[in-house]
């Protein structure tokens, strides 16, 4: 990593309030290169409170761009950090209005060229698209990274059409507790904790919203830009890593983005900026990369940007199987189109009887996390024991050459249930010659979805069908030896949500079911030239402190059986950034803990519960503010059962306690 501190302009920064039109006003910091010229603005618009959670990370950027001739501006969402006004659901549309305003306001601002950016990952890198959808004049160019372009099937909430419950209920949980965070006196002034209590009577939990649509209706349709890609005017770089949920989407941007005006990029990465660091890497320049970006659509510089591939790609070498790498071996390839005609479909038939697959209720232990953020328990683990609890079907990778993957694979199975509802999971796995299983790529399907995840159609008891579904993208090279094995389940817990009747399975006829896997031609753009990237640069970091505690860390994930009563119990620590001092004088603790249980042979047993713990304290202020919240989700024969608590103190005063109970028809999912 090198720091830069020699950039080609000084640098100033200020927190400013952007007016809205309601009056609400949004707070946000801005970086400046110092000039007598205007430039060009960039903006970074998140809900997760510029003053001290993201801090460290915007730090790392913002001073960058500025130092490289750019206004650079983290604005708080509404609702949330020291912005004023009530919390919203994610994405909604007032949160993209908002975010239109503000693209405007930065517009016309004295120092401002009119011409704005924005990029942002996860939540800022889905609103970047949506409001990029809206077209407002001055927003000419988008940097999108660890995003979705389609909220129903490739989010936190449903996969395949079923509810994924470690993110449907984590990220709901998450959210509650960011969403009860109070502003800080610091910046918010003396009228904190009226914002706070106004704030708080807002609050409701996001999962009533998310679990009332079990299907791709017009709740999801919204923000979701796949609906019309064309309404997105800017240019987008679209930038993923084969460790993230979201990659697909940067598949489907180039494929349906102009050529002119799009351009994708996937590594190794994790759910991170590829700059920093976090494994797995390498990371590569990535703020670099986007100032081209920015340079050409907002400055109009002819740098070349444009004459990249159309789709830079990692293809990871076989690697035995960890929960942390921290660099992956591999190469950069180039594909001047999308679908690329240096990739086909090579398919893989299925042999054998017909098969009973009636996978354990706890199938899926083993299957990581969700979102890997670079943790050293985050990567699924060996998966010959998720393997065991499947149907595996394996194919010899021939000694003429290693088989390289680049793209979607693809799963027809031709199944006959004895059930109205199911789910079925596939997973493709690279097999060692000594027997070792690395996850490569899976995928989902609701099997009440298969016609279409806008609907649920009860499969007809007792028939065959024949179900297609893709898995999730990747970029993989077989060696010669090695086995690929496709591995199919009936359950996935706890990231799929069972529902009653499952644990009976389905029976899988091999005839008629096949893999097909995207074989990329490992010579394909040979003679072109080598795509590389500088050394990842940052700005100098915020100086915040990390101290050690007297606590010993719990395990990032530990699984516990209780064989008496057959239940299985998985304890997760996400390690969001645990206890911090921040130059300024706060001291931030946040401690989170998510429990994912169930028992064999009942899905009705699953369970999910997620606490936290935060502590925001200025002792030079007599601040101390604290927020504990505490969720839960459960399924019976009638439908899901949610809980949630929150409680805010100041001190030892308790300013505000509410608890949500309620109860939603499972009508799909």
């Amino acid at each position: 990593m090198i720091i830069r501190t020699d950039f080609p302009y000084g640098t100033t920064h200020e927190d400013v309030r952007i007016p809205l039109p309601d009056g609400v006003e949004l707070y946000a910091r801005v970086w400046r290169p110092v000039t007598g010229d205007p430039v060009p603005a960039l903006l970074e618009y998140l809900p997760y409170r510029l003053s001290d959670w993201t801090a460290p990370r915007d730090h790392q950027r913002h001073p960058w761009y500025a130092g490289h001739g750019y206004a650079s501006v983290r604005v708080d969402v509404r609702g949330h950090g020291n912005s004023g006004g009530h919390p919203g659901d994610e994405y909604d549309a007032r949160e993209l209005a908002d975010g239109v305003a503000v693209v405007e306001w930065l517009a016309a601002q004295p120092w401002c060229t009119g011409a704005v950016g924005m990029f942002g990952i996860s939540w800022g890198g889905f609103n970047s698209l949506q409001i990029a959808a809206l077209a407002p004049e001055p927003l000419k160019a988008v940097v999108t990274v660890c995003s979705t372009d389609d909220r129903y099937d490739n989010d936190v909430h449903y996969m395949g059409g079923s509810v994924l419950a470690v993110d449907m209920h984590a990220w709901a949980a998450t959210m509650l507790a960011f969403a009860s965070r109070p502003p800080d006196p610091l910046y918010a002034g003396d009228g904190w904790k009226e914002q706070w209590l106004d704030r708080l009577e807002a609050v409701e939990p996001l999962v009533h919203t998310w679990l009332s649509h079990q299907t791709r209706d017009g709740y999801w349709k919204h923000g979701s830009v796949c609906e019309d890609y064309s309404a997105i005017g800017a240019a987008v770089l679209a930038v993923g890593g084969w460790h993230d949920p979201y990659r697909d989407t940067v598949l489907r941007l180039v494929e349906h983005l102009p050529a002119d005006r799009v351009r994708g990029l996937i590594g190794p990465w994790s759910h991170q900026y590829p700059d920093r660091g976090l494994p797995p890497g390498p990371a590569i320049g990535f703020l670099q990369e986007t100032l081209r970006w920015w340079d050409h659509w907002l400055k109009g510089v002819d740098n070349g940007v444009m004459d990249e591939p159309l789709l830079r790609s990692w293809i990871s070498e076989s690697h035995p199987p960890a929960t942390v790498y921290e660099r992956m071996e591999g190469r950069w390839v180039g594909d001047p189109a999308w679908p690329s005609p240096a990739v086909a479909p090579h398919s893989y038939g299925l042999q054998g009887d017909p098969v009973l697959v009636a996978s354990p209720q706890h199938t899926g232990l083993d299957a990581g996390r969700f979102f890997p953020f670079g943790n050293d328990g985050d990567l699924p683990p060996d998966q010959r024991e998720e393997d065991a609890k499947s149907a595996c079907f394996e194919f010899p990778v021939g000694t003429g050459g290693r088989l390289e993957v680049l793209g979607r694979p693809r799963v027809t199975l031709r199944l006959r249930m004895d059930v109205p509802y199911g789910q079925v999971v596939a997973r493709v796995c690279d097999v060692a010659p000594d027997g070792s299983s690395t996850l490569v790529t899976r995928g989902a399907l609701n099997l009440s979805a298969r016609r279409g995840r806008d609907q649920a159609v009860p499969w007809p008891v007792g028939a065959y069908e024949d179900v297609t579904f893709e898995l999730n993208a990747i970029g993989h090279a077989f060696p010669p030896g090695h086995r690929i094995r496709l591995a199919v389940s009936s359950a996935y817990w706890p990231w799929i949500w069972p529902r009653a009747g499952s644990e009976a399975g389905w029976t899988l006829e091999p005839a008629g079911s096949a893999l097909t896997l995207p074989v990329r031609d490992p010579s394909a753009g040979a003679a072109g030239p080598e795509i590389s990237f500088g050394p990842p640069e940052q700005s100098e970091g915020l100086g915040v402190v990390y101290p050690a505690t007297l606590d010993a860390p719990r395990p990032e994930r530990l699984v516990v059986r209780d064989v008496a009563r057959g239940l299985w119990r998985l304890e997760v620590d996400p390690r969001y950034g645990g206890t911090r001092l921040y130059p300024d004088g706060l001291e931030f603790t946040e401690d989170a803990e998510e429990v994912y249980e169930i028992e064999d042979g009942d899905p009705l047993s699953a369970r999910t519960l997620s606490r936290w713990r935060i502590r925001l304290h200025r002792p030079e202020l007599g601040w101390d503010a604290r927020v504990e919240t505490r969720s839960e989700i459960s399924c019976d024969e009638g439908g899901f059962v949610t809980s949630n608590e929150v409680v805010c103190r100041e001190g030892d005063e308790v300013l505000f306690h509410r608890t949500w109970e309620r109860r939603l028809p499972r009508a799909a999912g």
